[in-house]
């Protein structure tokens, strides 16, 4: 499995809790085991504390996001080396359940898993995954959706670094909004306008 892969783990934590909206989906235990994903043998470690603990990872990692958003590269990659250094990761190469078609593993690199607690765990993988991804990519990869009031973390994976928002649906809510504004200030215009016609000398 590519190191990359691991970079999403990142995007699901902080993406558990909408700021503007006040809403917060990491609230219980099922609630960490569930970010894991298949991984259950690491989600059976966590814990309460463990709810408190990824709250406080998942602030920091929205704040890599945001740097990297407004174009502050290098808080970008010095809040995301801090936490590398403070939840450093054990890379392995691992062959299993990848064989090619004479039945030999096809040697990848993988996350090994031994941290003292499932925060621990999941931080680590998180942070490796996304320092490769920015590293490989870009900083300007890592970006907030742009849909108010949407500020969830995305990964820019489009060809030419265009993206703006974190689904398809916030980009179409974001094109209405601003449909809607361009011809409300046109029909005010036109409304100025007419206002002025009806007032100019002559007319009355």
């Amino acid at each position: 499995m590519e190191l990359n892969y691991y970079s999403d783990f990142a995007v699901r934590l902080v993406n558990t809790e909408q700021p503007r909206r006040g809403e917060d989906t990491l609230t219980s235990v099922e609630a960490v085991r569930d970010l894991f994903g298949p991984n259950r043998a690491a989600a059976r470690r966590a814990t309460e504390a463990d709810v408190t603990r990824l709250r406080g990872v998942r602030a920091r990692l929205r704040a890599v996001f945001t740097a990297a958003s407004e174009g502050d590269e290098a808080r970008a990659v010095d809040l995301l080396n801090a936490l590398l250094m403070e939840f450093p990761a054990s890379p392995q190469i691992s062959g299993h359940d990848y064989l090619d078609d004479k039945g030999r593993p096809r040697w990848h690199m993988h996350l090994a898993d031994h941290p003292a607690n499932a925060t621990a765990g999941y931080a680590a993988t998180a942070c490796m995954g996304l320092a490769f991804h920015l590293t490989e990519l870009g900083v300007d990869r890592l970006g907030i959706c742009q849909a108010d009031p949407c500020r969830n973390a995305y990964l820019d994976t489009s060809t030419n670094r265009s993206r703006r928002y974190c689904s398809d649906r916030c980009a179409t809510r974001a094109n209405v909004a601003a449909y809607r504004a361009r011809k409300r200030l046109e029909n005010s215009g036109r409304t100025a306008e007419k206002s002025q016609t009806n007032n100019a000398p002559g007319l009355r």
